[in-house]
């Protein structure tokens, strides 16, 4: 059995009774990817803003998506920074997990060694790295290649690796001309091809094609994909004043980066050394980063998952997510 099923064959016998959260708490413990998205959870880690939950706040870094399955169903989290398709995948998995926002609208690009390419069929018959397969970025390029009439197996020569940070590698190594990346993977390929001295042999990268602008152009929606946020494990789920108070927490954070970029971005590197401060600060100007509760969001969300279930049903955990999935204003 695959890695990926001996997780999800788990979920049924995590999902315990969930009991009636205490006012305060010893420790709160968040998680999240190396990405736009955990930028507030690390200031709420460092600067403070949830006192009132928790004697001590911790943030710890998931990653690759398998571990971030295996932080919730471990119950190794009680904030958790997560794609907003696992997350449905593991709540209807029977995972205590209630989505209290979507907050990264978007924050993948096609990289690329040429200026001219602007869509996705520019690219047919090339090769692409790709990371985190069959997840995210891999389901949204498949889903918007589809969407236009081309196979992302048979158009296209996929290099699947590890993560952003390893498809980065490749590119900046010349041993592949395009990659899929997210942010902050991103700011930092374009910072390292212009910095000495990995100027002298990287080649020079351009953000060739936008998702967010192909699944605005292919499937006439808004460009903004409800692509993560945040989402609350066990007893912390059903606390509706502990929720609101994160909810307006981490918006707050939000903001605070949004202002002071490259504070953030130290933050992130301080914890990552595979970082850079200024391409994540970079990161947080390029990136559609937007705090909205998951009830508002929803009809975004659902359009998502109805796209994928079309595609694959069990990317969303085989149906769309009951209301109790959708916490948040």
């Amino acid at each position: 059995m695959r890695r990926r099923e001996l997780i999800l064959s788990a979920c049924a016998t995590a999902a315990l009774p969930a009991r009636a959260a205490p006012s305060r708490r010893a420790v709160l413990r968040l998680a999240g990817p190396w990405s736009t998205v955990s930028l507030p959870l690390i200031q709420l880690a460092e600067h403070g803003g949830l006192e009132q939950l928790a004697d001590k706040v911790e943030f710890v870094g998931w990653h690759n998506p398998d571990e971030l399955r295996l932080i919730a169903i471990e119950g190794r989290a009680d904030v958790l920074a997560v794609p907003v398709n696992v997350g449905a995948n593991l709540y209807n998995r029977g995972v205590p997990l209630r989505l209290l926002n979507v907050s990264a609208w978007g924050m993948l690009w096609l990289v690329s060694t040429r200026a001219g390419p602007k869509t996705l069929a520019d690219f047919r018959g090339e090769e692409i790295a790709m990371p985190f397969r069959g997840d995210m970025p891999d389901i949204l390029f498949g889903l918007l290649a589809r969407a236009q009439q081309l196979d992302p197996r048979r158009d296209f020569r996929l290099r699947h690796v590890a993560s952003p940070l390893d498809a980065m590698q490749l590119l900046l190594g010349r041993r592949v001309e395009h990659a899929l990346l997210a942010e902050p993977a991103v700011s930092m390929a374009l910072r390292k091809t212009q910095s000495f001295p990995a100027s002298m042999v990287a080649p020079e990268l351009h953000r060739a094609v936008d998702l967010q602008q192909e699944w605005s152009r292919v499937l006439q929606r808004p460009p903004r994909i409800p692509q993560a946020g945040i989402a609350l494990l066990g007893a912390l789920r059903d606390d509706a004043q502990a929720s609101a108070q994160i909810a307006e927490a981490y918006a707050a954070a939000l903001t605070q980066c949004r202002a002071q970029p490259l504070a953030c971005g130290e933050a992130m590197a301080r914890r990552n050394e595979r970082l850079d401060a200024q391409a994540v600060a970079d990161a947080i100007a390029s990136s559609p980063l937007e705090a909205v509760g998951a009830r508002q969001a929803r009809s975004d969300i659902e359009f998502l998952f109805q796209a994928l279930v079309a595609q694959n049903p069990a990317l969303v955990g085989g149906r769309l997510p009951d209301d109790a999935f959708y916490g948040g204003a």
